[in-house]
């Protein structure tokens, strides 16, 4: 139902807002869309960067912060697993809560609420003396970090026109990668207290742009409709929605197992593998990342190239199990090879910008932040088991042997998932689903 803003009748399309006024032009209403659409785009973009900034300053600063905060030698790679799932679980919780909050209020208050959240915590991570203090602040800046993607990319998905849709989530995923490549720079540089004080004032200096970012314009209709919103378990109610839902989220699951067990355990896994010297985390991460990012340009452009997700993602899977193989075959032979064979893993797995437009694209509007925001989330969720049974069953069987050996199940699983999606490419977003 049209309603009135500022005397003129708003009409909303699936590119945003558009004024029928006789002061505006139809060039000026273009204008007006892509000047919102941008935007969205830089916001979400660099609240994904703080966000992935964040994420992985921790994998980098493990082994320096938990040695200032007393934790003995033998005992960093387990405090590490365990402060890591603390942090994912919050995370899980988190995206719950900002998603079924992004759909019922808005888009644009997940994104200032969820970096604000972000930015206090991450700032006193910097200020702790004891291990629980650490443990809590981890757990903070993890629910307040669960919104930050999922709602910029629902905003993005929104106002930007079917045609160019893929190419403003390619921007904001390849944009937010490059936070893990300044993590990663900082994190090995500086301190690590100095390191999380960045991030939270960076954080902080967000909120400023954010000022001018608007609302989309199919959320706004939907919201003054009786339409229902923001039910996360209406996703399970419906079989076919619910088998869409969990297929969505397992498509990703090689990226997150990468970085959550070969990269982020780069110093164990490489002296497993033969090396002399133990690679460093700051620098697998910075390896992982660089290809990160241009898989997420390639994977992003390819999409649009091809008008289609679904097979770029295959592609990307097969690609992503090869570079596995050449990980744990021609990683240990030198530390330049293992450097080497990190950033071709990043290269393979860099999907996600795909992964988080198809997620969005799934689903409509009254559930979409829902999904978009707790989807995201839930494949970093679920690297907690995949990190305990790394750390419960690799004395048992060997590290190597269990590494590669979920490296497989989660390849398969992907596999799997994906031939259960339906392409979503230049799909119209403006329609909502029956709960």
């Amino acid at each position: 139902m049209p309603i009135r803003v500022d005397g003129c009748k708003e009409l909303v399309g699936s590119a945003g807002l558009r004024y029928e006024n006789a002061r505006m032009t139809p060039t000026e209403e273009r204008q007006a869309s892509t000047a919102a659409a941008v935007l969205a785009v830089i916001a979400a973009a660099l609240g994904f960067f703080v966000d992935a900034y964040d994420l992985i300053l921790f994998s980098i600063v493990r082994v320096q912060s938990l040695t200032g905060l007393g934790v003995p030698p033998e005992r960093l790679l387990a405090t590490g697993v365990d402060l890591l799932n603390a942090q994912l679980v919050a995370m899980l919780v988190g995206g719950i809560a900002w998603g079924i909050w992004g759909d019922r209020f808005g888009r644009r208050a997940v994104l200032f609420g969820s970096i604000l959240l972000y930015s206090i915590a991450t700032f006193a991570n910097g200020l702790v003396h004891s291990l629980p203090a650490y443990t809590a602040c981890r757990v903070i800046a993890g629910l307040g970090l669960a919104g930050e993607l999922g709602a910029g990319i629902t905003l993005v998905s929104e106002l930007l026109p079917a045609r160019s849709r893929g190419y403003g989530t390619m921007i904001v995923a390849a944009v937010g990668v490059l936070g893990v490549v300044v993590a990663s720079v900082i994190g090995d540089r500086f301190a690590w207290r100095t390191a999380y004080f960045i991030g939270g004032i960076l954080g902080l200096l967000l909120l400023g742009l954010r000022v001018g970012v608007g609302e989309s314009g199919m959320f706004r209709r939907v919201r003054n409709s009786a339409v229902p919103r923001g039910r996360f378990l209406a996703l399970f109610t419906d079989r076919r929605r619910a088998l869409t839902y969990i297929c969505t989220i397992a498509v990703a699951l090689p990226i997150w197992y990468a970085i959550g067990i070969l990269i982020s355990f780069a110093p164990e896994i490489g002296l497993k593998l033969g090396l002399a010297e133990a690679p460093t985390t700051p620098r697998a991460i910075l390896f992982y990342y660089l290809g990160l990012t241009l898989g997420d340009l390639s994977s992003g452009y390819l999409s649009q190239l091809f008008r289609t997700r679904k097979q770029v993602i295959r592609a990307f899977l097969i690609m992503t199990t090869l570079a596995g193989g050449v990980y744990f075959t021609c990683g240990g032979r030198s530390l330049t090879a293992f450097y080497a064979s990190c950033g071709l893993l990043g290269w393979t797995s860099g999907y996600w910008a795909v992964f988080l437009t198809t997620a969005a694209e799934q689903f409509g509007t009254n559930i979409r932040a829902t999904v978009a925001v707790t989807a995201p989330n839930f494949v970093r969720g679920l690297v907690t088991p995949i990190t305990l049974a790394f750390k419960n069953l690799a004395p048992t069987y060997g590290m190597l042997t269990v590494a590669a050996g979920l490296g497989v199940l989660v390849a398969a699983v992907a596999f799997l998932a994906l031939t259960r999606l339906k392409e979503t490419y230049g799909r119209d977003l403006d329609f909502t689903e029956s709960l």
